[in-house]
């Protein structure tokens, strides 16, 4: 099966589950929770069906892994995972920061990915060997070279408040020692904005496939690096990443050890 046909498809199925989140955007929705402050829509469920219905249609024997239905597992070696709506809570308050994300895998490496911004109508797509590209144009990370100068992103667990690695104590420190820190709430889309250049390094704990599968796919791509907060390898099981433009990578590496140490000596 040709790598850009599945991407073709998973650019065309991000693209309408998109149109579902758009149109619904903005209008009073049915809230569910799974916990405490984690949330699930209606719209996230519908946008499901649909990405589901379209994968089981066209490739009946593939897997699927989705945030918000049981795994679908199978013999074939490839697997769609899937997030039909990349900032729940942002859209549930009409935060305009969501996505769709959908990436396949074959034996467990990526092959092609797609996250769709419904609002700004940006599309990022990538396949492996092939490049990253945002509306048909390619994409690559950003040439800055000192953390100072470096825009960076991040995300907090639900458990935030009662996690005891809760991500503040590398907040607090990242605050220090780069330009600034943005947190936006939608994972794939930070890993697209580190992919083109917007932001130039990026960490999160606690994070699942369907958070970075495609987004991964996109930021390697397009020149960029991840491995785990240790620097350690990263794959998408893994619950914390470190990314980045390549060119801080050991830079934020060096504030995260040193952030432990302080942490364990208390």
């Amino acid at each position: 099966m040709e790598i850009k046909e599945l991407a073709r498809f998973a650019e065309d199925v991000s693209r309408g589950a998109g149109g579902i989140l758009r149109r619904n955007y903005g209008r009073k929705q049915e809230v569910h929770y799974k916990g405490e402050i984690n949330l699930v829509t209606e719209v996230d469920r519908r946008s499901e069906a649909y990405i589901m219905e379209r994968i089981r249609t066209a490739f009946p024997d593939h897997g699927i892994l989705s945030e918000e239905s049981s795994e679908i597992t199978s013999s074939s070696p490839y697997r769609w995972i899937v997030d039909p709506l990349d900032g729940t809570t942002n859209y549930a308050h009409n935060y305009p920061c969501f996505c769709v994300s959908i990436a396949v895998e074959r034996d467990g490496a990526q092959l092609a990915g797609a996250v769709y911004d419904p609002l700004l109508d940006e599309m990022f797509v990538a396949t492996s060997g092939g490049g990253a590209f945002r509306n048909g144009e390619r994409i690559s990370v950003s040439a800055t070279e000192n953390l100072r100068q470096s825009l960076l992103s991040t995300g907090f667990a639900y458990d935030v408040n009662t996690a005891s690695d809760n991500n503040l104590d590398y907040f607090r420190e990242f605050v220090f020692t780069g330009q600034a820190i943005r947190r936006d709430g939608s994972a794939a889309l930070d890993m697209c904005y580190l992919a083109c250049g917007r932001f130039d390094g990026f960490w999160e704990l606690a994070l699942k496939p369907w958070d970075t599968a495609a987004g991964l796919l996109i930021l390697t791509e397009a020149g960029g690096m991840a491995t785990r907060l240790d620097g350690s390898p990263y794959d998408v099981h893994q619950p914390d990443i470190l990314a980045s433009n390549g060119r801080i990578h050991g830079q934020m590496l060096a504030v995260l050890r040193r952030t432990r140490r302080d942490v364990s000596k208390k």
